[in-house]
């Protein structure tokens, strides 16, 4: 089905079409989510079909107050309820054992559903106003650059959806962290958001996940938020070594000098602030790979807090992948 893709801030036009089991992309803190009724398998099949996503991926469910998140869920520990009291709304997920509410193709299969408060004010009201949550993913095409503006999504899936709502650049830029439980044990099945270091003093120390032939959560495939571009992880100088500086692109923390012609280095904070890095980094990626250049080179961020997080993105974005897909460029701002 085509469409004459809008963006705009009409939450009654926005309401109504998901309450028809249509798709909307929808404005978070992190990125922008395509979102469909978490309940309606129907709707939520609409989902993998447009993302050419693939089914084994599980969905992050999005609703608006820690009451109607226990109606999704069979269990709400203890250290549910104290995660929530603290980062909620917020980039965080929590992975639990979902109730009969939440169909399986929803969670993958997975006895357990991943669900989180977004922490905007857009989307926020939209959630008060519908009777069930939303299942949202990153509103891209599969393994691509997530998006943080309207204008982003609109060129990755306009004529594939009928509404954007228009909520701003994402505040944070990263998608949120996940936590869920093994053994009683908390574990971090993706970095995001909200750095370990936060949630620990709070948690315990976070192990990492069991190996698994399916990925437990959204986010935990080895090739994801991948530029078309082939990009490189390294030292940036080492890198440049014997390349063509005009058919090369950069992606540094902060400014440098690599004799690369003007738009095609780019610096994620003038004075290394990582929180501003995330906010920038897949706008900056998307910017880069609109150059249609031979490579971009990446350098590692500084261990530590949402440098974490955006070195697991780099990560992710340079492992072996399939080509861009053709995008339609139908859209209607």
């Amino acid at each position: 089905m085509g469409y004459l893709t809008q963006t705009g801030t009409d939450l009654l036009r926005a309401e109504a079409l998901l309450r028809e089991g249509e798709l909307v992309a929808v404005p978070t803190e992190t990125v922008y989510g395509l979102a469909a009724d978490a309940t309606r398998p129907q709707a939520a099949a609409r989902i993998f079909e447009v993302k050419q996503r693939p089914r084994f991926n599980p969905l992050i469910v999005h609703t608006d107050h820690p009451e109607r998140v226990r109606e999704l869920v069979s269990e709400w520990p203890p250290e549910a309820e104290a995660l929530a009291k603290a980062c909620w709304p917020g980039p965080l997920t929590l992975l639990l054992p979902r109730s009969s509410r939440i169909p399986d193709l929803v969670t993958a299969g997975s006895p357990r559903v991943a669900v989180r408060i977004p922490d905007h004010p857009l989307t926020l009201e939209l959630l008060r106003r519908l009777p069930f949550p939303l299942a949202a993913p990153s509103a891209n095409p599969f393994g691509y650059i997530s998006p943080t503006t309207a204008a982003h999504v609109a060129a990755q899936l306009g004529g594939r959806i009928p509404y954007i709502l228009d909520g701003g650049p994402a505040r944070v830029g990263l998608e949120s962290t996940i936590i869920g439980w093994e053994a009683g044990q908390p574990v971090l099945y993706r970095q995001g958001g909200i750095p370990a270091e936060v949630l620990e003093p709070i948690t315990g120390p976070l192990g990492q996940p069991a190996p698994g032939l399916k990925p437990q959560a959204a986010g935990m495939l080895g090739s994801h938020y991948a530029p078309a571009t082939p990009l490189i992880l390294g030292d940036l100088r080492s890198l440049l070594r014997g390349r063509n500086p005009q058919r090369t692109g950069i992606l540094s923390l902060r400014p440098g000098s690599y004799g690369l012609p003007p738009g095609q280095a780019i610096a994620l904070s003038a004075d290394g602030d990582l929180r501003e890095a995330a906010q920038q980094f897949f706008a900056a990626l998307r910017t880069l790979d609109a150059l249609h250049l031979e490579a971009i080179l990446a350098e590692p961020m500084p261990d530590t807090g949402l440098g974490r997080a955006i070195n697991d993105r780099l990560r992710r974005a340079q492992a072996e992948r399939k080509a861009a897909p053709d995008l339609p460029s139908d859209s209607v701002s």
